[in-house]
């Protein structure tokens, strides 16, 4: 196995650690902040890392498997939403998030299966795409750096880095789930081909 490869298996090693270690309580805090969610942003930052270092080493070395086109994105997918799972069982996000970026990750999948089996070529990542995936990295960051929930500056009377960071957060994850929904859009917009049958 390669060093990219390896780089996305520990990527996906590390959601199940997410998992395990928002199950518990941690004594204490860093200005304001719970260590839990300092750990927890621990975690994601080195998965989000790795997901960076693996696509740049395998495409600098031209070592790309197959193995790494499979497990890199379904890692990336795995690792945001699982993480916006744990912020939504916090409270810290609203449920219609995950929820958009949940249907579009579905049915873009199915659209992939289904260009694959017609004989499709394989579309790159647009603008959108990569905006997608930059806020939805920045926004899961934000918020774990935030005392408050999702949009808390609109009825709280915050001040200063409380204020900015919740503010980041809030205009970050609005972003992602735009950048989501206009990623789709990009998948899609040529659909109507993909579905007729042929005669």
């Amino acid at each position: 196995m390669n060093l990219p490869n390896k780089l996305t298996v520990l990527r996906i090693a590390l959601i199940p650690v997410m998992v395990v270690v928002a199950m518990f309580e941690f004594p204490g805090d860093l200005w304001g902040i719970p260590t839990l969610y300092w750990i927890l942003n621990g975690i994601f930052v080195i998965a989000s890392i790795t997901d960076f270092l693996d696509g740049a080493i395998a495409r600098k070395t031209n070592d790309i498997t197959t193995f790494g086109k499979f497990a890199d994105p379904l890692a990336d997918k795995i690792l945001v939403l699982s993480t916006m799972m744990i912020l939504l069982a916090m409270g810290k996000i609203p449920s219609w998030i995950p929820i958009i970026i949940i249907t579009r990750d579905f049915v873009v999948s199915g659209y992939r299966m289904l260009e694959v089996e017609k004989g499709g070529k394989v579309i790159a990542a647009s603008f959108w795409g990569k905006l997608k995936t930059c806020t939805q990295i920045g926004a899961i960051i934000a918020i774990f750096l935030s005392i408050h929930n999702f949009g808390a500056f609109w009825s709280y009377s915050l001040t200063g880095w409380h204020l900015f960071i919740n503010v980041t957060a809030t205009i970050m994850f609005i972003l992602a789930t735009i950048a989501t929904v206009f990623s789709g859009y990009d998948y899609l917009k040529d659909s109507k081909k993909l579905f007729e049958d042929s005669k």
